[in-house]
């Protein structure tokens, strides 16, 4: 018996930690790692003691991240997963294309950031690069996270004013779910697609990140707040461990098989 099927309606991933989202129409999923690329960099503000010949989990606050700093919200940018050239548009015009992989493209990148926000850095900006399946992601285990699009129309409601779905910089948004189901799927398998299963493991807790728009970079809203006041917690969104390889597509099934 299948229960509630939800519907993929994006598919996103953040190949440097704490900049734009990018869209896929599709994506592998590999069993006990995140989507391919995502949170594959970061760039470290100051010294953070992360070794990328054996690398760990570090809190996000060792990297510029939109907690704090929110006018990274305000640059586009965009990645190319064959070359591991980023590209960054500030103020409507490109401002720096360089390839990651690169002494003379991280530098590039380094020095941009510098430029674009030297009072909120603790120290020189460093872009660091995971290796071996290493994920900037806000927790230490490799996950994918779901944001149910219901659970947002509903903080949308609290706050009486849009609530752009970005502002929860998930990796797969779920349409056809009831509001919070998400929650109810914690430790049970869902099947994705064709072949991909993932298993819910946590609940993601939401910080001041989310009170920033995505589009303006203006800290406008107080997300985390709302939700305390109007739902009595702080989160939105669950996160995933991928159990079963496949891959998945905008406009696939994602469901819960009762056993």
């Amino acid at each position: 018996m299948t229960s509630e099927a939800g519907s993929i309606r994006a598919i996103y991933r953040y190949p440097v930690k704490g900049l734009s989202p990018q869209a896929l129409d599709r994506t592998p999923l590999s069993v006990g790692l995140t989507i391919p690329a995502d949170r594959l960099y970061a760039i470290e503000n100051g010294p953070s003691g992360f070794d990328a010949d054996t690398p760990a989990y570090f809190p996000k606050q060792r990297f510029i991240m939109l907690m704090r700093n929110e006018r990274l919200a305000s640059l586009r940018t965009d990645f190319d997963e064959v070359s591991h050239t980023l590209t960054i548009e500030s103020e409507g015009r490109e401002a720096t294309r360089a390839d990651l992989r690169t002494k003379e493209g991280r530098l590039a990148v380094e020095a941009f950031f510098r430029r674009f926000m030297p009072k909120e850095l603790r120290g020189p900006p460093k872009v660091l690069a995971g290796r071996n399946g290493h994920s900037f992601s806000d927790v230490a285990r490799k996950v994918v996270s779901i944001i149910n699009l219901a659970s947002v129309a509903a903080v949308e409601n609290a706050v009486g004013a849009p609530v752009n779905p970005l502002r929860f910089r998930g990796n797969l948004y779920v349409a056809n779910w009831p509001a919070w189901r998400e929650f109810d799927l914690l430790d049970q398998i869902l099947s994705i697609g064709k072949t991909a299963q993932v298993k819910i493991v946590k609940r993601i807790q939401r910080c001041a990140a989310t009170d920033v728009d995505p589009d303006t970079g203006i800290r406008d809203q107080t997300i985390p707040r709302t939700l305390l006041e109007n739902f009595d917690h702080t989160d939105c969104g669950v996160y995933a461990e991928v159990v079963e390889a496949g891959e998945i597509a905008v406009g696939d099934s994602i469901r819960h098989d009762a056993q």
